[in-house]
């Protein structure tokens, strides 16, 4: 495998209803493909190009999902084509080999953690002094690694997340805003590290990226080429790099746009490797 693909699911490859931000007339609108249901509705969606696309990519054995779900809810997931080799779960807290956790790599960000940050107790702990019950809707811990809360945005005080961020920093935690959840994840616990590790036990030698909020920044920084949708926390706040490709298009659709330039940048690096053998 000379190219790894890792995609962020949620908002950047997969969506729910009410982020699907569909334009344009109803008679016009794509063919969406249904990829999850969750106690017995439909939950999230792709466009069937997208879904075609994405298909291919992962009949090459390149693609990797990376996201922040815990084991259970990418379990959820019915992502078009064969199942993928590996899987970054829990915001890199997990790495799934043909679909079993691997141990070692657990037990490693673990250790980080112990030895770098605050325990979720006391983070918890500051989170159910601060926060008010009348926007407060969840609390929850993932898979033992990090925390997020589930609020009422409408009723959330603009400063809040902000004021959390900074609690939580100096203690060595990381705070993510993300359409009605907060995360609250410790700073070991990366999608870039768990993809790097990917990238190292495969031999891939060029890593493309997506993700659309704070918490893809440092997959998107670890790849060679990245891109990233024109909504979520990464577009509001204007972040960028080099290698990044900052799309316009919102919504399902932008998630079309991204899995068709991953396909197409593959295309590329195969077109390219095919040159050099032939020299």
């Amino acid at each position: 495998m000379n190219t790894l693909i890792a995609s962020d699911l949620d908002r950047t490859l997969i969506y729910s209803s009410a982020a699907l931000r569909l334009a344009g007339p109803d008679a016009a609108a794509p063919r969406l493909l249904c990829v999850e249901v969750y106690e017995g509705r439909p939950l999230s969606y792709l466009t069937e190009t997208a879904a075609e696309l994405l298909a291919g990519l992962a009949r090459t054995g390149a693609f990797v999902p990376a996201t922040t779900r815990t084991l259970a809810q990418y379990g959820r997931v019915r992502l078009p084509g064969p199942p993928p080799r590996y899987a970054v779960c829990a915001n890199g807290g997990e790495i799934l080999v043909d679909g079993v956790p691997d141990t070692a790599w657990r037990a490693r960000v673990r250790r980080a953690v112990a030895d770098g940050c605050a325990p979720m107790d006391e983070v918890r702990a500051h989170i159910a002094r601060t926060a008010d019950p009348a926007w407060l809707l969840k609390s929850r811990t993932a898979d033992g690694l990090f925390a997020y809360l589930v609020v009422d945005r409408e009723r959330l005080p603009a400063a809040w997340a902000d004021e959390l961020a900074a609690w939580a920093g100096e203690r060595g935690w990381s705070v993510s805003l993300q359409g009605r959840k907060i995360y609250a994840v410790p700073r070991p616990v990366t999608k870039g590290a768990a993809v790097t590790e990917v990238a190292r036990r495969t031999g891939a030698g060029r890593v493309l990226a997506a993700g659309d909020s704070l918490l893809d920044a440092d997959l998107l920084l670890a790849a060679d080429l990245g891109w990233r949708p024109g909504h979520g926390e990464l577009a509001d706040s204007g972040w960028s790099a080099p290698h990044l490709t900052a799309l316009e298009t919102v919504g399902v659709a932008a998630g079309e746009e991204i899995v068709r330039a991953f396909a197409d940048a593959l295309v590329d690096d195969r077109a390219e490797a095919g040159t050099v053998r032939n020299v």
